[in-house]
């Protein structure tokens, strides 16, 4: 079974497609480079508005870090097209695999971040033969994921303590729901600052206004 076949069936990318892994030359881990070339057929999308428009030219190749495969390292290797876009002007296209100008693919990105949760953030990039830096990248990315598909519809009671974290006045406020004893939210803000906050974002919601009691 060849790596590409691999990548169709786990990182399917509808209008894009694998050409042949090669080895990495002028590195001194074992990498494996996958080049990705857009369809002849295919329309970038602008990265400002999220619609089809004609190309414009195209940036020099791109590294992006994916997953490793048997502690190889996996990089795709893409020239980014630039489309001219009439709403946004000239804009970098859409990736389905990364976001804007991150080096790391979102599959990675879940993947450092997953282990992030078992092992010490240098642990993880030491065992995967990466940077301290990604895996802050991927945790912060996994953090903004989970603010962004937050639900707080069914929360009515919380409680909001602060905790000191490191030496010296540097304090976090933690954000809990009574209830089911969950962790709502934790933000290295002052408490009275972040709970009138937290009321506006209900109001604006238009759900109910969180009753707070401070533990």
């Amino acid at each position: 079974m060849q790596l590409k076949t691999i990548l169709n069936r786990v990182e399917r990318n509808k209008s894009f497609v694998y050409g042949e892994a090669r080895w990495a030359k002028d590195v001194t881990d074992p990498t494996l480079e996958v080049p990705i070339e857009a369809r002849a057929n295919g329309r970038p999308v602008c990265s400002g508005c999220g619609k089809r428009r004609p190309g414009y030219d195209r940036l020099p190749p791109r590294r992006f870090e994916y997953v490793p495969l048997w502690q190889i390292a996996v990089v795709f290797v893409y020239a980014v097209r630039r489309v001219d876009c009439p709403q946004c002007g000239v804009k970098a296209e859409r990736l389905p695999w990364a976001h804007g100008k991150e080096h790391l693919t979102t599959s990675y990105q879940w993947f450092l971040a997953a282990w992030a949760r078992r092992l010490s953030w240098q642990e993880v990039a030491d065992i995967f033969h990466t940077t301290w830096e990604h895996v802050h990248q991927a945790v912060r990315h996994a953090v903004w994921w989970g603010l962004v598909h937050r639900d707080l519809s069914g929360v009515e009671a919380i409680g909001v303590d602060e905790i000191q974290w490191r030496r010296g006045h540097h304090y976090l406020t933690l954000v809990y729901q009574f209830v089911v004893a969950q962790l709502v939210s934790c933000q290295g803000n002052h408490v009275r600052w972040y709970c009138r906050g937290l009321q506006q974002q209900s109001e604006t919601d238009h759900e109910k206004i969180i009753r707070l009691s401070r533990v």
